[in-house]
């Protein structure tokens, strides 16, 4: 008994088969597929009938062979145990969506961007790259440089090739220690990372030299590690303290850390912001849930990306743009985890 083979797969559509279907040269097709004004309506109407019959999609690679641009942007991120890093992924793939933008996830988490990271940005042929953390190494600048590639650091400030787009974090330290300050508190602690990011340096800096310039200074500095458990691990180290060295204001450097020692203080039975006064900073959704109410500074990031994709743009029709430096207001928001006034 004879076997019946399985049908042949349908022939996926490309612009030749288009051509065939229609009966005209595949340069009129892919004119069509663009709008091109100089193919009859009647003729576009007909191609782009025979295209939605036969499922016809777009060529990714090809467009870029022919374009030289990939439509296709790097992204790299930060540690997933930090919020902040998932809610920039989400709003630069929305904004993405809309500019008809691809993302691809270079490199996820801290320390260096490897020159192995740069050159994958060139093998993909990436229009740029969007890079939220880690460190650019002066090698892999020089990579994308010498390729074309344009940079821009969100979140960061770009100490090599590329632009930067940032929140104003030393303002935004200043504006915490100044909140503290008129809540009459006076023992400060500091929850840092020990990463070398300008990020954490700078809402440092800001809060540190606000302090100084009214008289007052840090009591304890303690590394949160930039993560939950650094934060929860240091609300508790604060809550064994004993009395006259407990501090009465705390700022973490991060929300994420923030929250982590507002658990770390109550499991201790310790009272915010009556006993302890804590602000954080990013803005993040989940610091305002009921259990935190966390006084922060939000940082814009919708405008942030925005800005980002418009400058990685600009540079991919212009390389020869000289960088540009941006830093944005964050928004102060007070809530009850620092007290009334």
């Amino acid at each position: 008994m004879s076997e019946i083979s399985p049908p042949p797969s349908p022939r996926r559509a490309t612009v030749v088969t288009l051509s065939e279907l229609a009966g005209v040269a595949p340069s009129t097709v892919t004119r069509a597929l663009k709008g091109d004004t100089r193919i009859s309506k009647k003729m576009r109407d007909r191609i782009l009938g025979l295209a939605k019959e036969h499922g016809y999609m777009p060529n990714a690679l090809a467009r870029t062979l022919s374009s030289g641009k990939s439509g296709l942007y790097g992204l790299v991120l930060g540690s997933a145990e930090n919020p902040f890093y998932m809610e920039l992924l989400h709003e630069a793939t929305r904004q993405a969506e809309k500019l008809g933008f691809r993302l691809l996830i270079i490199h996820a988490g801290g320390g260096p961007i490897e020159d192995i990271t740069a050159q994958s940005l060139i093998q993909y042929q990436v229009d740029g790259c969007i890079i939220s953390s880690a460190i650019l190494s002066s090698r892999a600048a020089e990579i994308c440089a010498q390729n074309n590639v344009p940079l821009v650091m969100v979140n960061r400030v770009a100490l090599a090739h590329g632009c930067f787009v940032t929140c104003d974090n030393r303002a935004g330290g200043a504006e915490i220690a100044r909140l503290m300050i008129a809540r009459n508190r006076r023992r400060f602690g500091l929850i840092y990372t020990a990463s070398s990011s300008s990020t954490s340096r700078e809402r440092e800096e800001g809060f540190v030299s606000e302090l100084e310039q009214a008289g007052l200074e840090l009591t304890i500095r303690i590394d949160g590690h930039s993560n939950y458990d650094g934060g929860f691990a240091a609300g508790q180290q604060i809550a064994n303290l004993p009395l006259p060295e407990r501090p009465d204001a705390i700022f973490a450097l991060s929300d994420i850390m923030a929250m982590g020692v507002l658990d770390g203080l109550r499991l201790a039975s310790i009272n915010v912001p009556e006993d302890i006064a804590v602000a954080g900073f990013d803005g993040l959704a989940s610091s305002a849930r009921p259990i935190y109410n966390l006084t922060t500074i939000q940082q814009p990031l919708p405008l942030m990306i925005q800005r980002a994709f418009e400058l990685l743009k600009a540079r991919t029709l212009d390389p020869s743009l000289p960088d540009e430096l941006i830093a944005m207001r964050g928004k102060l928001i007070v809530r009850s985890s620092t007290g009334q006034a």
